[in-house]
C-alpha cells in the first residue's frame, strides 16, 4: 500500500469510526454463526489422513475381520483371587450385561470362554463357567487349571497368577453420529460402577480404543473450561502492565475476542472438527494478536502524550506500525500455514485456523482498534512505558560488550543446536495423556497386570480358499506364533493354529499327547467345521478367520515399547517371514503401528514445510528490509532459537514424538516478529536519521524494546499455558514453542545487535 493511499484509507477510518465499528461487529457476528457446527471428533484415526498407508492397511484388516475397537474392563478382586464362587459370578454378570453396551458385537471373558472337552466321541463345546455360585472346590480347581493353560486366555482375559480378569467387548461403531463414542463409553463407566456397587470386594478399570477416543473430547472440553479463563488473565494482565490505559487495553481486548470468534466460527463454515490439537486455537490466536495492539498502541500513547491530537497521534502510529505489524502477521501466517504439510489433519487444521485468526487480528488491529480508541475516553497518563530505562541500560551493555557478545551468544547457539542429535524419535500414544488422566491410569494399571492395547497384527494368507486347514500353512503359522512369544515385547499372541491344536487333543479323547497340529487336512477341516457349528452366537471365528477361510489373523498383544522398538519389532518380524515363510509375508497392520510410523512421517513431511516457510519468510524479510546482507543476517536470530530449543530438550528430554515435529514449522513464523520489529527501527534510524550502528542500536532499544519483552513474555506465557494441558502433544508442543520464542528474545537482543554492528551495512 503506497504511503498517500494508505494515509487516505486511515483517515477515513478516523473519520468515520462508528461505522468501522459496526461493520467489524456485523462481520463478526456472520462469522461467529458458524461456531454452531462445531463438533468435537472422537477417533484416533482422526490423527490420520486418508492417504495414510498405515491407515489403509489397516482399515483393510479391519473390513476382513471383526473390528478391534474395543472396551476392556479391567476386574480385579481385592482378595487378589479370580476363581472364587464370587468373584467369577461378578465376572458372569458382568459378561451377560457387557452386551447391552451400545454397539457392542462380541463379549469375551473368562466365563463365556467356549471351552472344549471329549464327551466319549462327541465334542463338547460350553462356557467354561456355567454356574458360577454351584461350584465346589474341585470344579473351581479345574477351572482354574483350564484358564490358565490355554493360550487364548492367560495374559489375555485372565493374568497369569489368577489375580485379574478381563471383558473384553468388541464395538462397532456404525459412524453415523458423533456420539458414538461418548455414549459407549457413558455406558460402559455406568457398568463399571455398577459392578463395584454390586460387589464391593472388587475393582474395576477401563481401557480400551473406545475409552481412549472417549477422552480425546473429554480432553478437548476440560482444556476449554481451564486454559481459556486463565490465557484471558494472562492476556489482560500484560497488556494492563504494558500499556497503563483501560481503554488502550479495553479496545484491544475487543479485537482479540473478536479475532478468536472469527476464526472458530469460520472453523465451522468449514466443516473442520474440534479435536485437541485445534481447541487450543483461541490460545494460539489471542496470544499471537496481542503483539498488533500492543505496539500500535503504545506509539498511539507516546503521541497523546506528546501533546497530539487523536488523529494525528493514530496515524503517527500507523505509519510507524503497519509495514512491521503487516510483516509480522504474514511471516507468522506462512509459518502456521506450512502446517497443511503435516500428516497429521488436525496439525493441519490448527496451522489453518491459526493463520485464519492472525489475518483477522491484523485487519481488526488496524482497522477496528484505531476507530475504537477514536469514540473511547483516553487518558494518556505520565508515565512512560515500563521499563524504558533498563532497554536503555541493555542497550549500553550489548554497545560496550559487542564483540564477547558475538562470541559468547554464538558459542552458545553452537553447542545448544549440536545437542539436537540427543533427541530420540518416540511416540507412545498411551503417552499422549497427562498421568492424572483416569485413562492412562487404568491403562498402564491393565498392561502391568493382565494385558496391553498395543497391537501388531498380520493376516497370514493360505493362497487358496480353504487353505487354512492345510498342515504346511498350520504349521508355519504356529512356527511364527512361537517366534513371536519368544520376542521379550511380546506379552500375548492370539493365534488360530492354538485353536486346531486343542481340537486335535479334544477329538483324540482329551489325550495330551495329541496337542498339535492335526496332520491332514481334510480331518482339519472337518474339526473345523464341527467347532464352528457347536459356537453359540457372537462367539464365532470371525475375529481370526476371512469368509473364503484363505487367511487367518495373528495378533500379538505388546508392553508399552518406544515407536522405535516397535519398528524394529516389525522389521525382524517380516524378515522372519521373508526368510521361513514366504508365502506367508504381509504388511503388519494396527493402530499402535500407524502411531509409530506418523512421527517419521511428520518429521519428513514438516521438514519440507518448513524449508518452503523459510524460503517464503527469507524472500518477504529481504523485500521488505530492502537489504539483502541485512535480509540474510536476519535469518540467523530467526533460526537458531529453534535449533537451541531442541537441543534444550535433548538435553533435558530427549524424546521427539508427533507434537513436536510441528514446533519448527510453528515457530519460525513466530520468532521473526520481534526481528522484524527491531530491525525496522534500527534501519529507520539509520536511513531516516543517519544514525551510526551503535546509535541505531540504541534507538531500536528505547523505542521497541520494551514491547518485545512484554510481547515475548505474553507469548511465552501463551504457550505455557498449553503445557498444563492434559494432552500431552499439547503440553509439550507448547512448552518448546515458548522456550524456543524466550531463546528467540536471547538471539534478537544479545546476537542480533552485535551482528548489525559487526556485518551489518556500513554506510548510512
Amino acid at each position: 500500500m503506497e504511503p498517500g493511499m494508505g494515509n487516505r484509507f486511515f483517515s477515513l477510518i478516523l473519520r468515520h469510526p462508528w461505522w468501522v465499528i459496526f461493520l467489524s461487529l456485523a462481520i463478526s457476528v456472520a462469522a461467529a454463526y458458524g461456531i454452531r457446527f462445531l463438533h468435537f471428533k472422537n477417533d484416533y484415526r482422526m490423527f490420520f489422513s486418508e492417504e495414510n498407508p498405515q491407515l489403509k492397511a489397516f482399515e483393510a484388516m479391519q473390513n476382513t475381520y471383526t473390528k478391534v475397537d474395543n472396551v476392556l474392563f479391567v476386574v480385579s478382586p481385592k482378595d487378589g483371587n479370580v476363581f472364587t464362587p464370587g468373584s467369577l459370578s461378578t465376572l458372569a454378570w458382568l459378561t451377560e450385561q457387557a452386551w447391552q453396551i451400545p454397539h457392542s458385537i462380541r463379549v469375551d471373558s473368562l466365563t463365556n470362554f467356549q471351552h472344549t472337552e471329549a464327551e466319549g466321541d462327541d465334542l463338547k463345546v460350553a462356557d467354561l463357567v456355567e454356574d458360577p455360585s454351584q461350584l465346589d472346590e474341585g470344579q473351581l480347581e479345574k477351572i482354574r487349571q483350564v484358564a490358565l493353560h490355554e493360550p487364548l486366555l492367560v495374559g489375555r482375559l485372565v493374568s497369569p497368577d489368577g489375580a485379574h480378569a478381563g471383558v473384553n467387548v468388541t464395538i462397532q461403531l456404525p459412524g453415523k453420529h458423533l456420539n458414538e463414542v461418548p455414549e459407549v463409553a457413558a455406558s460402559a463407566r455406568a457398568l463399571a460402577r455398577q459392578v463395584m456397587e454390586r460387589d464391593p470386594d472388587v475393582e474395576v478399570r477401563l481401557t480400551g480404543m473406545v475409552i481412549m477416543n472417549a477422552e480425546f473430547g473429554e480432553i478437548s472440553q476440560k482444556d476449554m473450561r481451564t486454559l481459556y479463563p486463565l490465557m484471558v488473565v494472562i492476556v489482560l494482565a500484560s497488556m494492563m502492565l504494558m500499556l497503563r490505559s483501560v481503554a488502550g487495553v479495553f479496545a484491544s481486548s475487543v479485537v482479540l475476542l473478536l479475532a478468536v470468534i472469527g476464526a472458530m466460527g469460520i472453523a465451522g463454515w468449514l466443516g473442520i472438527y474440534l479435536s485437541p490439537p485445534t481447541v487450543t486455537t483461541p490460545v494460539v490466536v489471542m496470544t499471537l494478536s496481542v503483539a498488533d495492539c500492543i505496539h500500535i498502541v503504545v506509539i498511539f500513547l507516546q503521541g497523546l502524550r506528546r501533546g497530539n491530537d487523536r488523529r494525528t497521534a493514530m496515524l503517527e502510529s500507523l505509519r510507524l506500525n503497519l509495514g512491521p505489524v503487516f510483516l509480522t502477521s504474514l511471516t507468522t501466517a506462512i509459518g502456521f500455514l506450512s502446517l497443511n504439510f503435516s500428516d497429521a489433519p488436525p496439525f493441519r487444521d490448527l496451522g489453518n485456523l491459526a493463520a485464519i485468526g492472525v489475518t483477522l487480528a491484523f485487519i481488526f488491529s488496524i482497522t477496528l482498534l484505531p476507530a475504537l480508541l477514536m469514540v473511547l475516553p483516553v487518558r494518556p497518563g505520565t508515565q512512560h512505558t515500563r521499563g524504558q530505562g533498563a532497554m536503555d541500560g541493555i542497550a549500553e551493555f550489548v554497545i560496550r560488550h559487542r564483540r564477547g557478545l558475538l562470541w559468547g551468544v554464538g558459542g552458545l547457539i553452537l553447542f545448544l543446536v549440536a545437542q539436537v542429535p540427543r533427541n530420540q524419535l518416540n511416540d507412545e500414544f498411551v503417552k499422549y495423556f497427562g498421568e492424572g488422566v483416569p485413562f492412562r491410569q487404568d491403562t498402564e494399571f491393565a498392561e502391568k497386570h493382565l494385558t496391553g492395547i498395543y497391537l501388531l497384527e498380520f493376516s497370514l494368507p493360505a493362497g487358496s480358499e480353504g487353505g487354512i486347514t492345510e498342515h504346511g500353512y498350520l504349521r508355519k503359522v504356529d512356527a511364527f506364533a512361537q517366534w513371536l512369544r519368544k520376542q521379550p515385547e511380546v506379552m500375548h499372541v492370539s493365534v488360530f493354529t492354538d485353536i486346531m491344536k486343542r481340537l486335535n487333543k479334544n477329538l483324540h479323547g482329551d489325550d495330551p499327547a495329541w496337542y498339535r497340529l492335526p496332520d491332514d487336512r481334510e480331518l482339519a477341516a472337518q474339526y473345523l467345521l464341527l467347532y464352528e457349528f457347536s459356537l453359540p452366537f457372537g462367539l464365532d471365528l470371525n475375529n481370526q478367520i476371512n469368509v473364503k477361510k484363505s487367511a487367518t489373523k495373528l495378533t500379538a498383544t505388546l508392553r508399552f515399547i518406544s515407536s522405535e522398538e516397535l519398528l524394529a519389532l516389525q522389521k525382524r518380524a517380516q524378515e522372519w517371514l521373508q526368510q521361513n515363510a514366504p508365502e506367508l509375508y504381509v504388511e503388519a497392520a494396527s493402530p499402535t503401528l500407524m502411531f509409530a510410523h506418523i512421527g517419521h512421517r511428520n518429521i519428513r513431511a514438516m521438514l519440507e514445510g518448513t524449508f518452503i516457510a523459510l524460503v517464503l519468510i527469507s524472500l518477504v524479510l529481504t523485500l521488505f528490509l530492502r537489504s539483502l546482507r541485512v535480509g540474510l543476517l536476519s535469518l540467523i536470530p530467526n533460526l537458531a532459537p529453534i535449533g537451541m530449543g531442541f537441543g534444550l530438550w535433548g538435553l533435558f528430554v530427549g524424546e521427539v514424538g508427533l507434537a513436536l515435529s510441528v514446533v519448527g514449522s510453528m515457530t519460525i513464523g513466530i520468532v521473526v516478529d520481534d526481528t522484524v520489529h527491531f530491525l525496522s527501527k534500527y534501519l529507520r534510524a539509520r536511513r531516516e536519521q543517519g544514525a551510526t550502528p551503535e546509535e541505531a542500536v540504541r534507538y531500536a532499544f528505547h523505542t521497541v524494546g520494551t514491547a518485545l519483552w512484554v510481547t515475548t513474555l505474553v507469548l511465552m506465557l501463551g504457550f505455557g499455558v498449553l503445557a498444563l494441558s492434559d494432552f500431552k502433544l499439547n503440553g509439550d508442543m507448547g512448552l518448546l514453542t515458548a522456550v524456543t520464542i524466550g531463546l528467540a528474545l536471547l538471539a534478537d537482543f544479545f546476537f542480533l545487535p552485535p551482528l548489525l554492528m559487526q556485518f551489518g551495512e556500513k554506510r548510512r
